[in-house]
């Protein structure tokens, strides 16, 4: 991850492929999605939300989280490296932006950033950093402003914290009845209330998560297959080409040469 802020439409976010963005993930930036036009929805913190024109979406580094974009949808996202001068909140904020003066604001500031990334000046990173660092203040302020949101129910707190356990243990061994059981509910329950807040079962949280991993490291690395394998916690290289051919329809090796091609055309 790049130590300096990044910022790009939602679609080059994407690079083209919808797996990069709507399954399940986390990554190592804190993230301010900004929707100017569409619809989009987002699964963060296991909980399923509809975000539309004019909403502010901040998710902090290392949250699972998963954006599906409408058809008409566009957008823009600012990756801020943790522990810079910018500072992001620690949790989720989803927040609908009615006023109009707030909305020229914090397009303005992501235009002005974009103009700085493109011509690459002089002193582009320190630009890039000021002006990130001028969103977070937007964002904070925003969030003073903004309804106080409802209380999570004891469901939405336990997804909640499924999701952070399998953002951080994904690549272990760890089955989905190991995570109800260090939660103190049982495997039916956190299924239920997963169902619940985002539409996905316990199990499919898990999946998302380990075929991103995999996608990732298969299509962007160069590791074997059997060694991204054994990181994400497969028993075995014949297992894990299983897994990816029913979830992708195309084997590792064949998901591999297919981003290689594009590499070379693009």
């Amino acid at each position: 991850m790049t130590q300096r802020p990044q910022i790009m439409t939602l679609a080059q976010w994407s690079r083209g492929a919808a797996w990069r963005l709507g399954l399940l993930h986390s990554i190592g930036a804190h993230a301010l999605v900004w929707v100017t036009r569409g619809q989009a929805r987002a699964t963060v913190d296991g909980i399923r939300r509809g975000v539309g024109v004019h909403n502010a979406l901040a998710i902090p580094a290392g949250t699972l989280f998963s954006l599906d974009l409408g058809a008409q949808s566009f957008g823009l996202v600012c990756l801020i490296p943790p522990g810079g001068p910018a500072l992001m909140p620690d949790e989720t904020h989803h927040l609908r932006v009615r006023e109009v003066h707030a909305q020229l604001e914090l397009t303005a500031l992501m235009d002005a950033m974009q103009r700085e990334s493109t011509e690459r000046r002089d002193f582009s990173d320190e630009a890039l950093g000021a002006h990130a660092a001028l969103m977070t203040v937007w964002l904070r302020r925003a969030m003073i402003l903004h309804e106080t949101p409802a209380t999570a129910t004891a469901g939405q707190r336990l997804v909640s914290a499924y999701a952070a356990m399998v953002a951080r243990d994904f690549h272990t061994p760890m089955l989905m009845a190991d995570y109800a059981r260090d939660l103190g509910v049982t495997p039916t329950h956190l299924t239920r209330s997963c169902r619940q807040c985002s539409g996905l079962t316990a199990a499919d949280f898990l999946t998302q998560r380990s075929l991103h991993a995999a996608r990732e490291m298969i299509e962007d690395g160069g590791d074997s297959i059997r060694h991204v394998a054994v990181q994400l916690g497969f028993n075995s290289a014949a297992y894990f080409s299983r897994f990816i051919l029913h979830h992708t329809g195309e084997t590792p090796s064949t998901l591999r040469k297919q981003a290689q091609k594009l590499k070379h055309a693009a």
